[in-house]
């Protein structure tokens, strides 16, 4: 329905989509291409997605005399979200809930998300992302050091690609309540404040030319007509990032981690751009036999520069 009609247009060349309303939700990278049956459409193309055509000149205006980052990748992964978790030891004593607690629980709970379970897998997509990475060159936030403090640090301007592989709270009734979810207690099981939201981020001044949202739903946000979606994505572009990775759904939390893996791989070791090296790594994704399903890998996608 979307290409047929001009399926004898597309070629190979690179697609840019800006869509509208109901199309925002769509994972083009799945659809079938018109000139190749079932053949998934980023088989030969490479697809980038913007909220609009004028964002791009934006982008590009306010990030071309700008000094690049001199560190390569801040990753932060396997945040601490409740003091239940195996990594307090011996018995926490209890503790006031403080404001910010009680406020990611409601934007939680009008996201749909009962809790925050531990992402297992998390640990894992940092340890592989990290084997790409020089180890002097950049930073590994794990366990507690997954924070809102360390995210909130100027010392993250430094870095080329920051990685988060935690929760992400997208809040379509109330947008500044959405964000990101990092360790929401200290080593003693106190709470702390654990969420970025949404002010933080656009207050972050970054000089980042990528940065990967690795959590469910990621991609989405308010629908404004006119504007498309606000959320995360669009947050992350106004504190610096020239380029997001999000996702579009619920993803699979160990498909996850193979399918970013695969993406460093390609980022890292084989110098490709970040779309496409997204790219192969979703094509590598849809040809093996345990994650073929696009549920898998087609989530992702990437917005703004693809260069």
């Amino acid at each position: 329905m979307l290409f047929g009609p001009i399926g004898a247009e597309l070629k190979n060349k690179r697609l840019l989509i800006v869509a509208e309303g109901v199309l925002q939700y769509v994972p083009f990278s799945a659809l079938s291409d018109p000139d190749e049956g079932t053949t998934p459409l980023i088989v030969k193309h490479e697809i980038v997605t913007l909220p609009s055509a004028s964002v791009l000149g934006v982008l590009r205006r306010e990030t071309k005399e700008r000094q690049p980052a001199p560190k390569s990748i801040a990753v932060f992964a396997d945040p601490v979200f409740n003091e239940q978790d195996a990594r307090l030891t011996g018995l926490v004593a209890a503790h006031a809930e403080p404001d910010e607690a009680r406020e990611v629980k409601r934007s939680a709970a009008e996201s749909g998300l009962a809790d925050f379970p531990r992402l297992r897998f998390s640990r894992e997509e940092a340890t592989q992302i990290m084997k790409f990475a020089s180890r002097n060159n950049s930073l590994e936030a794990l366990d507690f050091s997954a924070s809102r403090a360390n995210a909130t640090s100027s010392e993250l301007q430094n870095y080329r690609i920051v990685h988060f592989a935690t929760h992400g709270i997208i809040n379509s009734r109330h947008a500044e309540l959405s964000g990101v979810v990092l360790s929401l207690v200290d080593q003693n099981g106190k709470p702390r404040n654990g969420f970025l939201r949404l002010y933080d981020i656009y207050n972050m001044n970054l000089r980042a030319d990528l940065v990967v949202l690795s959590a469910c739903q990621t991609a989405l946000g308010r629908d404004i007509k006119g504007e498309g979606l606000i959320g995360l994505t669009r947050a992350f572009m106004y504190g610096g990032a020239t380029r997001v990775v999000a996702s579009l759904w619920q993803t699979d939390d160990r498909g996850t981690a193979v399918l970013m893996s695969k993406f460093y791989e390609g980022l890292l070791s084989r110098r490709l751009s970040p779309a496409a090296a997204l790219r192969s790594a979703q094509i590598a994704m849809s040809q093996d036999r345990r994650w073929h399903n696009p549920r898998y890998w087609a989530a992702f996608t990437i917005q703004g520069e693809w260069k």
